[in-house]
């Protein structure tokens, strides 16, 4: 079957999988990104810049 446009129609699990890719290739150019900058940063001497929550302290357990 095909669609109005000419190409092939997906199916559900087919649009869910791309979406699902395209997610993920989303976060890994985040990840990428992110970590350039903490090279970038570590290389001019700055701290590292960090989103969340902040490392536990664990000298007052």
């Amino acid at each position: 079957m095909e669609s109005k446009a000419g190409g092939p129609v997906k199916s559900r699990a087919d649009l869910g999988a791309e979406r699902r890719r395209g997610r993920a290739a989303e976060k890994l150019r985040e990840n990428l990104a992110r970590r350039k900058q903490q090279v970038r940063a570590r290389r001019a001497g700055q701290a590292d810049e960090t989103d969340g929550l902040p490392a536990a302290k664990t000298d007052e357990s």
